[in-house]
C-alpha cells in the first residue's frame, strides 16, 4: 500500500482509537468494543469476521491473493482498567471508574487500521488471522481464546504481537530473543490464631505477629535462595487485621497477600515451593494455622529466537536499524500473550509510546504519533512472513 494511503489509514485509526477511549469496558465483558471492531472489520471485507470467542473476542480473516501459504495470527488486546481518569482529554473516558490506561485502544486501533491495509491490497500469499483478544487485564484471556480452539480452528503457524512502551521514542521498537516478561503469580495467606486481650498475648496464639516474621522472612527467597542473577520479585502488597478501634484485642486472624515474578520457569517453581515452606515454617513457629491460596498467573513470555530475527527486521524495514533495540532488557510485568507463545512459534515487539505517564497510571495515554509505525510494522511483518 503507498505510504500516502497508511497515512490516511492511521489518521482513520487516531479517531477509532479515540472512540474506544472513551467507551472503555473491562475483561471479558466488552460489548460496544467488540462490536465496533466487528464491524469495521466487515467493512473492510475481510473473508471471514467471527465473534464470541472467549465470550467477546473478535478474529478476521483475511486471505491473500497470491495463493496458498502459511498462515500468521496478528493480536491486540482490547480491555481497559478499573481505574478513574485523570488526562482531562476531550476524549477522555466517559464510563466511571474505567478507562484505558495500558494502551489496549490504541493496540486495537493499530491492528484495525492493519487489517484495512490488508484487506485492501492482500499482497501476500498465505493468510492474516486478526485476533482481538479480550481479558489481557488479569482474565487470562489469551488462554481463554486458546481454550475454545482458536490455533487450531484457524490454523494459526505463527503469533505475534505487540505492546506500547512509555519511554522509549515514538517511531522506535526493542524487543529480545528469549525471556522477555515476567511470569506473574499471586496469592493470599491467611494466618488463623484464636484472638484474644492483648494484655495476655502469652494465652493467645498471635496471627500479627506471625504475618511480621512472614512478610520478612519471605523476603529472604530474593536475599538468599535464588540466584542473583536469575531476577525474581516478591512483593506483599495487601495486610489486613485488628479494628483502629480495638487496639487491646488480638485479631483472630490476618491476611496478607501480593505478587511473585519470575523469569525462569524453573525458578518459578522452585520459588512457589520456597514460599509455602516459609509460611507453614512460620505459622509453626507461631502455634498459628496457615492457609495459602496461590493463584498462578501468566507464565513467562518468551519469544522464538528465529522468530524476534524476523520481528528485528519488519521493525528495522520500518524504524531503521538503529531505532530498533534488539537486546531490550526483559519486564517484571507479565502478558497473557504468553499462552499462545507456549503453543506457537511467535514473537512480542514494542513500540515506542514516548514520553509519555507510565502504563496503569491515571494519566496515561496512548500517543496517537505511534499508530502509523504501528500500521507500518503490521504490514512489513506480514510482507515478509507471507512473501508472494
Amino acid at each position: 500500500m503507498l505510504q500516502a494511503t497508511l497515512e490516511a489509514v492511521a489518521e482513520e485509526a487516531r479517531d477509532w482509537r479515540r472512540h474506544i477511549h472513551q467507551r472503555p469496558e473491562l475483561l471479558f465483558d466488552l460489548p460496544e468494543t467488540s462490536a465496533f471492531v466487528a464491524e469495521k472489520l466487515r467493512s473492510f471485507g475481510c473473508d471471514e469476521v467471527v465473534t464470541g470467542i472467549a465470550k467477546s473476542g473478535v478474529v478476521g480473516v483475511i486471505g491473500g491473493k497470491h495463493g496458498a501459504g502459511k498462515t500468521i495470527g496478528l493480536r491486540a488486546d482490547m480491555d481497559a482498567l478499573p481505574m478513574t481518569e485523570q488526562t482531562n482529554l476531550f476524549y477522555a473516558s466517559n464510563m466511571e471508574g474505567r478507562m484505558h490506561a495500558c494502551g489496549h485502544d490504541g493496540h486495537t486501533a493499530m491492528l484495525l487500521g492493519a487489517a484495512k491495509s490488508l484487506a485492501a491490497t492482500r499482497d501476500f500469499a498465505g493468510t492474516v488471522v486478526l485476533v482481538f483478544q479480550p481479558a489481557e487485564e488479569g482474565g487470562a484471556g489469551g488462554r481463554v481464546m486458546i481454550e475454545e480452539g482458536l490455533l487450531e480452528r484457524f490454523g494459526i503457524d505463527e503469533v505475534f504481537g505487540m505492546h506500547n512502551e512509555p519511554g522509549l521514542p515514538v517511531g522506535a521498537f526493542a524487543t529480545r530473543s528469549g525471556a522477555l516478561m515476567a511470569a506473574g503469580d499471586r496469592f493470599v495467606v491467611t494466618l488463623l490464631g484464636r484472638g484474644g486481650h492483648a494484655a495476655t498475648p502469652h494465652q493467645t496464639p498471635d496471627p500479627v505477629l506471625a504475618s511480621a516474621h512472614s512478610i520478612a522472612a519471605l523476603q529472604s527467597i530474593v536475599a538468599r535462595y535464588t540466584d542473583p542473577f536469575d531476577p525474581v520479585v516478591v512483593s506483599v502488597t495487601y495486610l489486613t487485621a485488628g479494628s483502629a478501634t480495638g487496639l487491646n484485642v488480638i485479631p483472630a486472624s490476618v491476611q496478607l497477600g501480593g505478587t511473585i515474578r519470575t523469569i525462569d520457569p524453573q525458578t518459578r517453581k522452585a520459588v512457589e515451593g520456597r514460599f509455602r515452606d516459609i509460611i507453614a515454617a512460620t505459622a509453626k513457629m507461631f502455634e498459628v494455622e496457615a492457609e495459602i491460596d496461590w493463584r498462578p498467573g501468566y507464565p513467562v513470555t518468551i519469544n522464538d529466537p528465529d522468530m524476534t530475527g524476523e520481528t528485528v527486521r519488519a521493525a528495522a524495514a520500518v524504524a531503521g536499524p538503529d531505532r530498533v533495540d534488539d537486546d531490550y532488557p526483559c519486564t517484571m510485568g507479565s502478558e497473557d500473550f504468553s499462552y499462545m507463545l507456549e503453543q506457537r512459534p511467535g514473537a512480542f515487539i514494542w513500540i515506542g509510546n514516548g514520553d509519555s505517564a507510565g502504563l496503569h497510571h491515571p494519566a496515561y495515554d496512548f500517543n496517537d504519533d505511534a499508530i502509523v509505525y504501528g500500521l507500518r510494522y503490521w504490514t512489513s511483518l506480514v510482507a515478509q512472513r507471507l512473501k508472494s
